[in-house]
């Protein structure tokens, strides 16, 4: 089935997006989990995942409307050093997706590509429930400050009972 190439090309800058937002995601899980934020670092790690479902939404939609998924391009990745600067850096990305499907919607729409506007629209309710948890996340960092909030998002690891060996410490 032929697209719109309007359509296509949103469909296609948003899949950028969400592949930078992969990368963006997985990499603060990854600087997350190396500080020891391994509650945080599950959660981020979980985003990126979610950002892979939409891209995968996205490449499925291109490829049915005889599109060429993008897959080569990437928006800059945003890498913050401190749990604010993580979220902070993660909430310009999902404003920009906002913006961007809500633009994209409306487009498709008026060229009855209601499908298409559906599956923007799925992803536009993610990324809103995302921006809530970041807007929650920097309020509550703002009330009790970066080293109590990071307090509450760190799991101690435990001696494996069985002793040393190839297992090392595991969380409890």
């Amino acid at each position: 089935m032929q697209g719109d190439p309007e359509v296509l090309e949103f469909l296609n800058e948003q899949l950028t997006a969400e592949l930078t937002a992969i990368n963006q995601y997985f990499l603060h899980s990854k600087l997350q989990d190396h500080k020891g934020w391994t509650k945080l670092a599950e959660y981020t790690r979980a985003e990126s995942f979610d950002e892979m479902r939409h891209a995968e939404l996205l490449t499925d939609r291109i490829l049915l409307l005889d599109g060429l998924p993008n897959y080569q391009r990437l928006f800059h990745v945003r890498v913050g050093q401190t749990v604010t600067e993580m979220f902070q850096a993660d909430r310009e990305i999902e404003l920009e997706a906002i913006d961007r499907l809500r633009r994209g919607v409306e487009v498709m729409r008026n060229k009855n590509d209601i499908t298409s506007a559906n599956v923007f629209e799925a992803i536009l309710a993610d990324e809103e429930l995302h921006i809530d948890y970041l807007d929650t996340q920097l309020e509550l960092i703002d009330k009790l400050g970066e080293a109590l909030y990071l307090s509450t998002v760190i799991e101690q690891s435990q001696p494996d009972p069985s002793g040393p060996g190839t297992h090392g410490f595991k969380s409890p």
